[in-house]
């Protein structure tokens, strides 16, 4: 990505500083698959108590995730998590991970987990495409131009 300017309020950067670390996107993969209370997602992802909570806190304060109670019988009530639209809107960058690390990093058997279109049972790819419905293959059919919101800065 050449890009000829730089920008001091980068998409990037913005965006690593929420999901940015290992412990963010287990919690992220586990809501994709429906795990929705703590010690299920604790459990699954083996993250110690403390790490999960702070992730947690985070993901709800930044509105990816909301808390929803819910009380067992006998029991004092307690938090589900549950994706909101712009939790959900992470997906893709979900997948195209776990698309690379398929591609790059499986063992020699295949890949661990197959995702398959629920109605048809065809597996899922992600495409990049321009607004007019142009395959894009990689970076070098992209050009960077400033947003309308750009800050930018002499590189």
């Amino acid at each position: 990505m050449n890009v000829p300017f730089r920008v001091d309020n980068c998409s990037i950067e913005r965006t690593l500083d929420i999901v940015g670390e290992k412990w963010t996107f287990l919690v992220l993969r586990e809501a994709f698959s429906g795990v929705r209370r703590f010690a299920d997602m604790q459990a699954v992802t083996g993250a110690p108590r403390q790490v999960l909570s702070a992730r947690l806190a985070r993901l709800v304060e930044e509105g990816l995730l909301r808390k929803e109670p819910y009380r067992e019988p006998g029991q004092r009530q307690r938090d589900e998590y549950r994706l909101t639209e712009k939790g959900r809107d992470l997906y893709p960058l979900l997948v195209a991970l776990m698309h690379w690390g398929d591609r790059y990093l499986a063992d020699d058997e295949g890949p661990p987990v197959l995702l398959t279109h629920r109605d048809c049972g065809a597996p899922i790819e992600l495409h990049f495409r321009c607004e007019d419905g142009h395959e894009v293959t990689g970076p070098r059919d992209v050009t960077p131009l400033p947003g309308a919101g750009a800050r930018t800065r002499s590189a």
